[in-house]
């Protein structure tokens, strides 16, 4: 029953087309608009799902011929691969702590002024996985873990929405929704960095270009264009051996490299069909639960929903972030910490995330320092998090998001405190 519950409830595209079902419901909508409404939501996850998946397959491959080119080793920061270490030791714990997280989730958007409701249900669990495995190296076990830990994760999930709140509505202008995705404090600071450097500064999606380039106004090839010169750099450094050897096939490495870059900027253009269909969708079905339910409430939405509003500041802000990311892994090892070799899949969410708000406060200069403090960030933090991890064996990866660094590394602090 356990597992049933956890895997509905950390299934966004289940969980948000609840969500929808439950709003459409309570505005008493047409049978055939409530099945309509609640299957094209939980399409737009599925699609938004799909371009995840085929990014993250070519980012691998980049990871892998990255790798190899320049010989680096060290911790590459993933969210899935520490909770599926963690959740062998705690699944129970983190089961329970992610149930009750998502009631006072609800509880506090009911009764607080912070009307949010958390739909990411991949970071839920994440966060809910951090929480369970921090508290359990400090040394707390049983009730007093998972009541400690439900209150915390339901504290997060309204208090970060809030806290980007401001933010968010410059970049979409409106307040219809939020951001649920825990790298806030990196999109926060993204933001502000943008405040400070990019005051009246011009906007990413106002760059000019001749009329003969116009066409890199498409997202879809600017992208496709931008990997594909990153692709073919690494994979000149690799050579042709280890890439038609080891992951073409056969297939020459040039070749091969042009298409992971085709194969890259088609999983971004899913993407954001994914968002839009998903955002125009649960939007409107949120108001039944909006209005009958917890008044006022805003549905806080995975990262890439703010992706449409700014496309050309999520190329920039992906570039930037993991420019910080490759300078951060050779100066780590100067304060005595971890190496964390840059990962492409926090790099690019969190980095295009960065960059959207950056451009929104700073535009241009905010977008690519904006996203470069993000960088900067996503490898610190999970290398300082990463020696409070080691000590219950994770000490070959760690979280990656910035919001999972701040919390992991001050609750560790804590728990040893008290």
């Amino acid at each position: 029953m356990i597992k049933f519950l956890l895997d509905i409830l950390s299934d966004p595209a289940i969980l948000i087309g609840i969500f929808a079902l439950i709003g459409l419901l309570l505005q008493k909508a047409k049978v055939s608009d409530v099945v309509a409404g609640t299957i094209k939501t939980i399409l737009g996850f599925v699609i938004l799902g799909a371009g995840a998946q085929i990014l993250v397959g070519s980012l691998d491959i980049f990871r892998q011929v990255f790798d190899h080119a320049f010989g680096l080793k060290g911790t590459i920061p993933n969210n899935e691969a520490i909770v599926a270490l963690a959740m062998k030791q705690f699944g129970t714990q983190t089961a329970y702590v992610m149930i009750l997280g998502m009631l006072v989730n609800l509880i506090l958007a009911r009764t607080t002024p912070l009307k949010y409701i958390f739909l990411t249900g991949h970071h839920t669990l994440f966060m809910a996985c951090l929480l369970v495995a921090v508290m359990s190296a400090g040394g707390m076990t049983g009730v007093t873990l998972v009541l400690t830990g439900g209150v915390l994760l339901g504290i997060l999930m309204v208090l970060m929405p809030a806290l980007s709140q401001p933010f968010t509505r410059k970049v979409t202008g409106s307040d219809s929704f939020a951001l649920g995705h825990f790298g806030s404090f990196g999109y926060i600071a993204a933001a502000l960095v943008g405040k400070v450097v990019g005051k009246s500064g011009r906007s990413t999606e106002d760059i000019k270009v001749p009329e003969s380039l116009r066409f890199l106004r498409d997202t879809s090839i600017s992208m496709a264009l931008t990997m594909g010169i990153l692709f073919i750099v690494v994979s000149l450094a690799a050579g042709p051996t280890f890439i038609e050897t080891t992951l073409s096939g056969g297939v020459n490495f040039l070749v091969f490299s042009i298409k992971q870059a085709l194969v890259f900027s088609a999983g971004v253009y899913i993407i954001l069909a994914g968002v839009r269909l998903l955002i125009s969708e649960i939007v409107p079905a949120f108001k039944g639960i909006s209005d009958k339910l917890i008044p006022n409430a805003k549905p806080a939405l995975d990262c890439p929903s703010v992706f449409p509003f700014a496309p050309n500041a999520v190329v920039i802000g992906f570039m930037s972030s993991f420019v910080g990311g490759l300078i951060a892994m050779f100066i780590t090892p100067v304060f005595g910490l971890a190496v964390i070799v840059p990962g492409l899949i926090p790099h690019f969410f969190t980095g295009a995330t960065a960059g959207v708000y950056g451009n929104a406060t700073g535009g241009l200069r905010g977008a690519v320092l904006g996203a470069f403090a993000n960088g900067i960030l996503i490898s610190f933090l999970p290398a300082i998090l990463l020696s409070g991890l080691g000590a219950i064996g994770f000490a070959g990866t760690t979280f990656g998001d910035t919001d999972f660094g701040v919390v992991g590394i001050l609750l560790s602090f804590a728990t040893r405190a008290f």
